[in-house]
């Protein structure tokens, strides 16, 4: 199916240009295969340098200044472009839950959760790009992953030192450099067999790899950050040989408009962030066009982070946001057999806030607070008895890097993590007791997981 005016689908077409222009470039740099992950080989420096408890994606100040520079910085001058990922876990709920993937038990699944294929690299001063490709090991499928293309300059206004850049990316917030917002976000890793709540704000999640996005951004003395741009829907066709579901999102009428400001200071032995993001998005809900009408989201949100490390070589720090979504849902109420008037005008607040310390880079221990909220509606929610979106809770994580520093083997391409993850809930879709009206309870969702963190 195609949807979108004439004018989307010619942008579509010169991104996807834009796009494959980047990968022939980046696959040119390829030389002797000395070191991975690409990144650490490309500077000469270790994981730590870019990644708290050395192994990412939780950005340093110098990995963060290296991703807005556009992955550019260099001082191996020849490597090859390519990384390898892998995750795998055990899980454990405290209550039995119904198969959701194939080959999969009510409990105690152990699974593959994903292998990713990096490109990632910069192409002289000015181009980079950070493209994963993945198998999903529990869904047993293939599809396009996190990518963020990316063409930057640099110059002095005055006394002003401005970095200038473009990003091409397949999610809403994949481009950024602080772990506020949900691309990037704690918990890090996940997995899809564990049991999590239906209602969350779009901003969430429901983009990712189901659009693609353009940017443009400025970042100023090392200290504000401006970024603005949109994002369109590709054909169904394109999202499924891509991978993807193209009827989870539905698809973005026109252009669905992005906004991000970030200020960023040192105050104390740290770098403190404040910022502030947006997003709004008209779509016509699982591609459905019958209607006429499309649900309309307003998605606002604050953030801020601290990262401090330690003169001992500890590292600290917090990160949280806090998301406001306005939803106006024409077509879902329409396609429910109900009423604009009767169920459209809707609201969920989110607030995240994680907290972390790593000894040494090495050792390290994560809590994390989120908690949702939102306006009771009979229609949207009926699933549950108190037609409530609420759901709140906690995760704590312990986890020990392998090679944080220089030592890593394999000359300094292998790393790994291992943790153990336990996720609590007070409560799941609406309650903490009885929640679906069926005896169900939030606790009963709680869960244990082990996991394996490997990169190369």
């Amino acid at each position: 199916m195609q949807y979108g005016s004439t004018r989307s689908l010619g942008l579509l077409q010169a991104l996807a240009c834009a796009f494959l222009t980047a990968v022939a470039a980046l696959a040119m740099t390829a030389g002797e295969a000395k070191a991975l992950p690409a990144f650490a080989m490309q500077t000469g420096e270790p994981c730590q340098a870019c990644h708290v408890g050395g192994l990412g994606p939780q950005l340093t100040p110098f990995g963060r200044n290296f991703k807005l520079h556009g992955y550019t910085l260099r001082t191996n001058p020849f490597n090859v472009p390519l990384a390898v990922m892998l995750q795998a876990s055990y899980l454990n709920t405290q209550k039995d839950q119904a198969p959701s993937a194939p080959n999969t038990a009510p409990n105690n699944n152990a699974t593959v959760d994903q292998f990713s294929l990096f490109l990632a690299g910069g192409l002289g001063d000015h181009v980079g790009a950070f493209i994963q490709g993945t198998y999903d090991g529990v869904a047993q499928q293939l599809h396009w992953d996190q990518t963020d293309i990316r063409a930057v300059d640099d110059f002095t206004l005055g006394k002003t030192d401005v970095t200038v850049g473009a990003s091409l990316n397949n999610s809403p917030g994949v481009q950024d450099a602080w772990n506020t917002l949900p691309s990037w976000g704690f918990p890090y890793t996940l997995s899809e067999l564990a049991p999590a709540p239906a209602n969350v704000p779009v901003l969430n999640g429901a983009f990712a790899q189901t659009t693609i996005g353009l940017t443009g951004y400025a970042w100023i003395n090392d200290e504000f950050y401006l970024e603005g741009g949109g994002y369109i829907s590709p054909s169904a066709n394109v999202l499924s040989s891509l991978g993807v579901n193209p009827a989870a999102l539905g698809a973005i009428r026109g252009t669905a408009p992005y906004g991000r400001l970030a200020w960023q200071r040192e105050v104390g032995p740290g770098e403190l962030e404040l910022g502030a993001f947006g997003l709004q998005a008209e779509i016509f809900p699982g591609l459905d066009h019958t209607t006429g009408l499309t649900d309309r989201y307003t998605d606002v949100g604050l953030d801020g982070s601290y990262v401090e490390t330690l003169k001992n070589g500890d590292a600290a720090g917090f990160n949280t946001r806090y998301l406001v979504e306005s939803q106006r849902l024409n077509a879902s109420c329409i396609l429910d057999g109900s009423t604009p008037a009767a169920c459209a005008d809707n609201s969920l607040d989110d607030f995240r806030v994680d907290a972390f310390y790593y000894l040494r880079h090495r050792y390290g221990l994560t809590l994390q607070y989120f908690n949702t909220t939102g306006s009771p509606n009979s229609v949207i929610y009926s699933g549950n008895r108190t037609f409530k979106p609420d759901s709140s809770g906690y995760v704590v994580q312990l986890d020990t890097t392998l090679f944080p520093n220089a030592d890593a083997p394999v000359d300094r391409r292998f790393n790994a993590r291992i943790g153990i993850q336990y996720t609590g809930y007070t409560q799941f879709d609406g309650a903490g007791r009885n929640f679906d009206g069926l005896g169900s309870n939030a606790a009963d969702n709680n869960s244990i997981r082990v996991f394996i963190w490997a990169a190369d």
